[in-house]
């Protein structure tokens, strides 16, 4: 799976000096160095070098500075990666390219450079958003079977923790989630109910969440809880 390609990149890309997310956004994964939002890293994973890979690293050029594209090396090392007409591809689109051993030995095929084409503002601004307010690093890159643990459903989950001995009001829970207001008021997975005024519940679909991905979350204080300690 691409997953397994996950680990060694990013720990390539981390010894570059980058904090890197997985599956943030459409992107396989995001890099930001810290306290410098202005250079976006981004990098897509696929089990072999293909046309595919490069077209989403050409779909990521709206949005990033640097492109990765990194596959696994093959075997017998008569993949794409050793065709010169591929890698020169790679060099005029600016993609820098990695070659990733069975081992998770990274090997730089291309070294990347700065592309030209305009980026979209907006969809880039998302991008370092959810990398800033996604805790932790909770999903590996190339993940495709399981939903994805954005900081949306971080703080959702997050909510539904401190309402699993009791209801809570979204003013209690605004300290440890800041959007708890319009998190409880959506109700976007059916997680909550209203338990009464101004007060919101779990549901059975929220204690089942809690099951799924709780060991993921961390324990919330609420106001409540401190005025009764």
């Amino acid at each position: 799976m691409e997953t397994t390609l996950y680990p060694p990149v990013k720990r390539f890309l981390e010894e570059l000096g980058y904090a890197v997310k997985g599956e943030i956004g459409r992107c396989d994964l995001v890099g930001l160095r810290e306290g410098d939002p202005t250079v976006v890293v981004i990098g897509e994973l696929k089990l072999a070098f293909n046309l595919e890979l490069i077209l989403q690293g050409v779909d990521r050029l709206r949005l990033g500075d640097e492109i990765w594209l990194a596959a696994q090396l093959s075997a017998r090392g008569k993949g794409r990666e050793s065709d010169p007409r591929y890698r020169n591809l790679c060099r005029r689109l600016g993609f820098g390219l990695l070659g990733v051993s069975s081992t998770g030995r990274v090997e730089v095929l291309v070294s990347p450079v700065a592309p030209t084409p305009r980026k979209n503002a907006k969809a880039r601004s998302r991008l370092v958003d959810e990398h800033r307010r996604r805790k932790g690093d909770p999903a590996a890159g190339g993940s495709t079977r399981r939903p994805i643990m954005t900081a949306y459903r971080q703080q959702a989950l997050a909510c539904a923790a401190a309402m699993s001995t009791a209801p809570q009001r979204p003013r209690d829970l605004k300290p440890a989630c800041p959007d708890a207001q319009k998190i409880l008021h959506r109700n976007v997975y059916g997680w909550f109910e209203r338990a009464e005024r101004g007060v919101y519940g779990l549901t059975e679909a929220g204690r089942s969440a809690l099951a799924l991905w709780g060991t993921n979350v961390p324990p919330v204080e609420t106001e409540r809880s401190r005025l009764s300690a």
